[in-house]
């Protein structure tokens, strides 16, 4: 443990979660593009939104999802995101903030609403995100608090934000801000058509600024353009310190330099909905780096994370994390 005040503080889009239980034939009708996050605008948000039968509502993001798990295995975390002072806005804040979340963003007093992701997930449990980004593709470096980002031991930043170039600079002075106070730097490709649109300066960051990163096998393969997982496990390989890359039902590998770690899926009774499977790994996988256990334990801990949130609907845990982190740091520990 070290004497900062946060053990990580995350970057992302500030967006309001709205997930759906659709059949196969939603996703057709409206023309969706099963299994991928798809950028809309305000048009056909307001249709989508209208046709899509009740859900869950609650703050959310892929950052944000993973810091609001953190703080339910008892970290310290704070979160920059960017969001409209209008009802979502609020609802927002609240949400972070009663999940244990430090979120001060003063709220945006002009410019376009709050994002909102609009999920629907189909018999098989897979999810289709639409995503209307809102003013939060508009975070900037003026909204990165520099004290922040210098409180804390590790700065983490998701892909998604990597769309809107005023974004891509925030981040990139979030990351030397880290660096600068002594901090380290995560990253989350966050998924594979992200990497598809930016795999050159995605590569670019993980070599020059990244410290930790998180993929799936879909992700990690896309960044360097090979056919199998082994061959993307070697070719991130020392491009950064410690590289988390799940691979779903196979659990996980955790490479760091020569060392190979490969982790076994947490068991899961049944698969009700992805969303934030990935989110939940980087939570459990931080929260085990920040308390000084070993990458093995770390891995463990993400795929329990990640195993509870694929068990019901919304992207957010249900049980008690730490309940359920107990019987593996007690493994850990010896006892």
């Amino acid at each position: 443990m070290s004497d900062k005040q946060f053990a990580v503080v995350g970057m992302g889009n500030a967006i309001v979660d709205v997930i759906s239980h659709v059949d196969d034939e939603f996703v057709v009708a409206n023309g969706l593009e099963r299994g991928a996050m798809r950028l809309i605008d305000a048009d056909e948000v307001t249709r989508l939104y209208a046709a899509m039968p009740p859900g869950i509502e609650s703050s959310g993001g892929s950052a944000a999802n993973t810091i609001a798990g953190i703080a339910a295995l008892g970290g310290s975390v704070a979160y920059i995101g960017k969001v409209r002072d209008d009802q979502l806005g609020e609802v927002f804040g609240h949400d972070m903030r009663a999940s244990g979340v430090h979120y001060d963003v003063p709220a945006a007093a002009e410019g376009d609403p709050t994002a909102r992701c609009l999920i629907v997930v189909t018999p098989d449990a897979q999810r289709t995100l639409n995503t209307f980004l809102g003013i939060s593709r508009n975070l900037s470096p003026d909204d990165v608090d520099a004290g922040l980002v210098a409180s804390a031991e590790l700065l983490y930043c998701e892909g998604y934000l990597w769309d809107v170039e005023i974004a891509k600079a925030a981040i990139r002075h979030g990351m030397d801000l880290a660096h600068q106070a002594g901090g380290k730097t995560a990253l989350a490709l966050s998924d594979s058509f992200c990497v598809d649109r930016h795999r050159e300066e995605f590569r670019d960051l993980v070599e020059n600024r990244v410290d930790i990163l998180f993929a799936n096998e879909l992700e990690i393969c896309s960044l360097y353009e090979v056919d199998t997982f082994d061959e993307a496990l070697q070719q991130v390989r020392g491009k950064c310190e410690i590289a988390c890359l799940t691979r779903s039902a196979d659990g996980s590998v955790v490479v760091a330099g020569d060392e190979v770690h490969v982790v076994d899926a947490h068991p899961v009774g049944h698969v009700v909905d992805t969303t934030g499977a990935g989110d939940m790994y980087a939570s459990g996988f931080l929260w085990g780096l920040s308390e000084g256990y070993d990458l093995a334990t770390c891995g463990r801990l993400g795929g329990m994370a990640a195993a509870e949130v694929i068990s019901h609907l919304g992207a957010r845990p249900e049980a008690s994390l730490s309940e359920l982190a107990a019987p593996i740091i007690a493994t850990a520990s010896g006892r």
